[in-house]
């Protein structure tokens, strides 16, 4: 059977604990262990800076290449299905990774796929951003999962419910703060809640980072949303992630953003060019976590 990399679920702690290893073993420049030559295509029907630059640099590090279909580029467009996009794709490349809007997509690509098919984000869940953000808190503060506080500000959106995920599956513990109204998918948390009694949620941000060791935020209006922005903009409010929130967390805690931010709305300069910010680190983390994927599903 065919490996994908759909959904941080899919996994389990050992497995993805070794993919975080590996991937801090690749930034330290341990040579990559498949055969060169290996080919990747990368869908996009959502635009990306970085998903796009660091899967391609990515397979470049691994001696091989990707190719970049935007939505015009391909059959798609025409009503060609998306099962039949991947069987094709799967007689000309060795793997495929899509961002796209519906989840869909992303399983019946792989569904029908005879080769790996990594999900670079889908509105529900961004698993490779997951994968990075669990890099970035390990090299901060560690693998002592178990004691390691996260709390999430804002949209409960396909970044938050990917670290719920990863909260489930490694064992930090976890607060989301939304407004009412923008939770995190309760089908999600309620079975993370299953693995893990310590992920919670909370209207109150100040709640939500008290002794926090990771602050992590996200835009107030992601793409698609921009019907609701103006809504958006009144109810997050109150979440932004300045210094007076960060004061509330603990003197070392780190600040994370997945990136693109919109500086002065949910993160000001002041924290996200400050002491606390790994928000850099966690951009570049992305290109070595997402080389550690692509060398376990290509080794396969």
């Amino acid at each position: 059977m065919t490996k994908h990399f759909l959904d941080l679920r899919d996994y389990n702690k050992e497995s993805l604990v070794g993919l975080v290893r590996r991937a801090i073993e690749l930034k330290n420049g341990k040579k990559p262990k498949i055969k060169p030559g290996k080919i990747l295509a990368m869908i996009f029907t959502k635009p990306s800076t970085r998903t796009n630059v660091s899967f391609h640099v990515a397979m470049q590090k691994l001696k091989g290449d990707a190719l970049y279909l935007g939505s015009n580029a391909l059959q798609l467009s025409r009503g060609e299905t998306m099962g039949d996009t991947a069987k094709t794709l799967s007689r000309y490349v060795d793997a495929v990774m899509i961002r796209t809007f519906s989840h869909r997509d992303v399983l019946d690509l792989a569904a029908a796929s005879s080769v790996p098919v990594i999900n670079g984000l889908t509105d529900l869940l961004h698993p490779c951003q997951g994968l990075g953000d669990v890099m970035t808190i390990t090299e901060h503060k560690g693998y002592d999962y178990d004691n390691i506080k996260v709390a999430f500000i804002g949209d409960g959106n396909n970044v938050c419910n990917s670290i719920i995920n990863a909260a489930g599956i490694f064992g930090f513990k976890l607060t989301v703060a939304s407004p009412k109204g923008f939770e995190p998918k309760k089908s999600i948390l309620n079975l993370m809640q299953e693995k893990n009694k310590d992920i919670n949620v909370t209207n109150d941000p100040t709640v939500a980072v008290k002794d926090a060791d990771v602050i992590y935020t996200d835009v107030w209006v992601s793409m698609g949303d921009e019907e609701e922005e103006e809504q958006r903009r009144e109810k997050f409010g109150r979440f932004q992630v300045n210094s007076t929130l960060l004061e509330k967390a603990k003197k070392d805690a780190i600040v994370m953003h997945c990136l693109p931010a919109n500086r002065g709305e949910e993160v000001t300069d002041e924290v996200m060019d400050g002491p606390n910010s790994a928000i850099f680190d966690q951009a570049e983390n992305r290109l070595h976590s997402q080389e550690a994927v692509l060398e376990y599903l290509l080794k396969k």
